[in-house]
């Protein structure tokens, strides 16, 4: 079963308990974008829109709105946790707040809200977010990495654990220096 944006956000309130519903959806928009960078698909199949507190998948937050809230079952891959462990370990500190007023400095929700009302809602692109996490949204402190070398490493990582194992962030980062 492909990764629902209910699946990616349950991960995300697991590792991180008491996670708001502004954090949750700016931690998402993160997620996809890493992932679309590294990978070139989707971590996840909803849209992403850009509204007026920043990048919001929107038919996750109605749902949850609303108490629909489906029975999470889908079993994620390494990529797929390792996409979120990375996210958790460059934005978990941060507050919904903060993470509010960084997406809004970012290009995809800035071209997104162009056409957008107040109140209102547009999709922010696949390609918008995809372009920036290869460029801009990559850059981190401490050393760059090529995104192929990153999609290398992940897939190595994948193949080297059993399902369910989890590197903690000292090796990851271990991993990625020792290849710069």
């Amino acid at each position: 079963m492909a990764a629902t944006a209910h699946s990616i956000a349950a991960e995300l309130r697991r590792r991180l308990p008491d996670l708001g519903t502004k954090k949750l959806h700016k931690l998402l928009y993160y997620c996809q974008g890493h992932h679309l960078a590294t990978f070139d698909r989707p971590l996840f199949g909803e849209t992403i829109a850009a509204w007026d507190m920043g990048p919001v998948v929107g038919a996750l937050w109605r749902q949850e709105k609303d108490g629909d809230i489906p029975v999470v079952d889908a079993r994620l891959g390494e990529a797929e946790l390792n996409t979120i462990g990375y996210v958790i370990s460059r934005y978990g500190n941060l507050t919904g707040n903060d993470l509010e007023h960084l997406t809004h400095s970012e290009t995809p929700w800035q071209l997104a809200n162009t056409s957008r009302s107040p109140g209102g809602s547009v999709a922010i692109r696949h390609d918008w977010i995809r372009d920036y996490f290869r460029t801009a949204g990559a850059a981190v402190d401490g050393p760059a990495f090529d995104t192929v070398q990153v999609r290398d490493w992940l897939y190595e990582t994948s193949a080297a654990h059993q399902p369910g194992d989890l590197d903690s962030v000292d090796v990851l980062r271990a991993r990625m220096t020792a290849g710069a």
